[in-house]
């Protein structure tokens, strides 16, 4: 009995939260390491040739910059509306320095798993009265298991374009929400008006990005609208203003000229409106499921016991759970419809990573309303609630360090290495995979920067890191990602091959 009552205090302790925040710094840093051997690839050639001609001829960064927003606008008449995410992949760092596309997963990572948790804690504390040590507790573990299980690590982790387009900008996302939730819970205006004042600016760059992030956007800053218009009339205006400018935004984007031209000889086919919505309900049933693999399950049953103690222990109402529950579902539902309406599909890895994140914080905090909820009934008449309600007041520190444990056990031990993206990022640097295809990428690299080499034939990787899972170049020269490398470099052609010249022995 002794050592679970050390247990529960344990948890209940600080030293249980530096204890989750080790594990979470532990876990990444085989990605960021990882990270050593990123290249640049896809998308990020096409975005970023013309900012990388104008730095090779002039080495300004001011100049560069002025391209860039020069192809952005560009790109707003003939492809696409998105005025902050394009300007941003125009401005790949590795245009100014081939050699760093490491720092790619030291700001993806960064700000997104800091804007998740500043986002995830601010609900638990502010919205739900979850003491502040359990709510960070709980987020340090929910995004250990995010990151273990992420849907796309290549494209959310160490991909520039991709990662940029979504994950950067949803992470922007989650600061915004987090500041303009703030203005109406903070207890002094003039920290108010700061946090509307950042929540509007924020507002504007989000606008310019992602149509899934945006439409998230929307219904959430109508719902605080509204939330404050009934409950915080006297702070109305801190909703609206930077409702008010995300929609303008929002506006400008989805109205842009490319936006018309790209759908017109755009060969995808979307579904109609109304298909797209009933779709995205269904679909979002299937990737729920889908998303709940063993280590997120015992995640879950972990944090059973701590989120009953502490909504127990909450001063909040919780009256209605039906209606959170229905609209958490809807907004994960929403962030699935505009793919569908636009190309008719799911599963685009580079936005499942936003929609997974998302799904994640809602299952977390749906499931600590509805035990706010039974645990704040005067008379429980629900008999399976009262027993759960009793089963984890008597067990609960057991059942969390069990589950905690065999998740730790399960993470270290799976059989298929690369299940998990710490375990695979660790065998990759130990196997020398990761080290082989940097050699091989720098080899290609030295053939693409060779003036005297003008058709560039490159050897196919030997080797090639389980999450550096992107697509390599063709064997045809006309492949769009061979015609992007090969006007990135100034090149006749390029294609995969084997390379027999006298270049080949450098």
């Amino acid at each position: 009995m002794k050592v679970w009552e050390k247990a529960e205090r344990f948890l209940s302790g600080r030293r249980a939260v530096f204890l989750a925040a080790g594990l979470l710094v532990l876990s990444l840093l085989p990605l960021l390491f990882l990270g050593k051997y990123n290249v640049m690839c896809i998308d990020d050639y096409d975005y970023g040739r013309r900012v990388h001609d104008v730095w090779q001829e002039t080495g300004s960064f001011a100049a560069s910059a002025q391209e860039a927003w020069q192809q952005n606008m560009d790109f707003y008449q003939e492809w696409q509306g998105t005025y902050i995410s394009c300007f941003l992949m125009g401005m790949c760092p590795m245009n100014f320095n081939y050699y760093i596309a490491w720092v790619v997963p030291i700001v993806m990572i960064g700000l997104f798993a800091s804007s998740s948790f500043v986002l995830g804690r601010h609900i638990l504390v502010r919205w739900l009265g979850c003491e502040k040590t359990g709510a960070s507790l709980i987020m340090a573990l929910v995004l250990f298991v995010f990151y273990q299980v992420i849907e796309a690590p290549f494209e959310g982790i160490y991909w520039y374009n991709g990662s940029t387009h979504y994950v950067l900008m949803q992470s922007l996302w989650f600061f915004l929400l987090t500041l303009c939730a703030g203005s109406l819970m903070t207890e002094t205006k003039g920290r108010a008006g700061a946090c509307c004042a950042a929540a509007t600016v924020l507002s504007v760059i989000v606008a310019g990005g992602n149509l899934v992030t945006n439409l998230q956007a929307e219904i959430l800053l109508a719902f605080l609208v509204a939330y404050a218009f009934f409950q915080k009339r006297d702070r109305v205006a801190y909703a609206v203003i930077p409702f008010l400018t995300a929609t303008a935004g929002f506006l400008v984007n989805v109205l842009a000229p490319g936006n018309i031209k790209r759908g017109n000889i755009d060969m995808d086919e979307g579904y109609s409106a109304v298909k797209a919505i009933a779709l995205s309900f269904y679909n979002t049933a299937v990737f729920a499921i889908r998303w709940m693999p063993v280590l997120v399950v015992l995640l879950w049953l972990a944090l059973l016991p701590l989120l009953w103690k502490y909504m127990k222990a909450s001063k909040e109402k919780f009256s209605h759970p039906a209606l959170v529950t229905a609209g958490a579902y809807c907004v994960i539902s929403a962030m699935f419809t505009p793919t569908l309406y636009a190309v008719g599909m799911t599963g685009l890895s580079r936005v499942d990573n936003i929609i997974q994140m998302t799904y994640y914080l809602a299952v977390v905090l749906v499931t600590a309303y509805w035990l706010g909820y039974f645990s704040h009934r005067e008379s429980v008449t629900d008999g399976a609630a009262e027993a759960l309600g009793l089963f984890l007041e008597r067990t609960g520190s057991r059942m969390s360090m069990a589950c905690l444990l065999l998740l730790l056990a399960v993470w270290v031990l799976t059989a298929d290495k690369n299940t998990y993206t710490s375990i695979s990022a660790l065998r990759s640097v130990a196997k020398g995979e990761a080290q082989t295809f940097y050699q091989e990428a720098m080899a290609r690299h030295e053939i693409y920067t060779d003036e005297d080499v003008k058709e560039a034939v490159v050897a196919p990787y030997s080797a090639k890191p389980a999450l550096f899972d992107f697509t390599d170049l063709s064997e045809d020269d006309g492949n769009w990602m061979n015609l992007a490398v090969a006007r990135y470099y100034h090149k006749d052609s390029v294609r995969k091959g084997v390379y027999e010249t006298e270049h080949a022995d450098k």
